[in-house]
């Protein structure tokens, strides 16, 4: 019988979307606040190990709160992604932290300033020619005549 390898991603997608669904329904851990965002979920090939990525938005401190906030629901989780996937084996789940969102936002502000700053200094977005410095043969002064 062929060894399925698909099956680690589609267990991966469900657990995404099965801790989506479980932190918009309104987790009541009070450290959890903030803006917190599934953004993916990696299996290890023997479905023992999940890895779920987050984004965050807010402050440090409330980050950190969050992530200590979930790592306490995990087991919790576990069993309720066990019974929701029907996995006889549930995952060991692990949060970590997806800094690619708050990474495009950073690009994001840098442009717009980039942006912002062209249109203020309309010189520096569109230099003038570069003008020929070498002397002109024909200028007064030029110790020939």
């Amino acid at each position: 019988m062929p060894h399925d390898t698909r099956r680690p991603d589609r267990v991966a997608e469900a657990i995404r979307e099965a801790v989506a669904t479980f932190l918009a329904e309104g987790v009541k851990d009070p450290r959890i606040t903030g803006l917190v965002t599934v953004t993916g979920a990696q299996v290890t090939r023997d479905l023992r190990h999940a890895k779920v990525f987050v984004s965050v938005l807010g402050s440090d401190t409330e980050r950190a709160a969050t992530f200590d906030g979930l790592a306490s629901l995990a087991g919790h989780l576990r069993a309720r992604l066990g019974r929701q996937l029907r996995l006889r084996l549930a995952p060991e789940i692990t949060f970590r932290p997806d800094e690619s969102i708050a990474y495009a936002a950073r690009i994001e502000t840098l442009l717009e300033q980039v942006k912002q700053d062209a249109v203020e200094t309309p010189d520096a977005a569109s230099p003038e020619p570069a003008r020929d410095r070498s002397p002109d043969p024909g200028a007064p002064g030029d110790g020939r005549g």
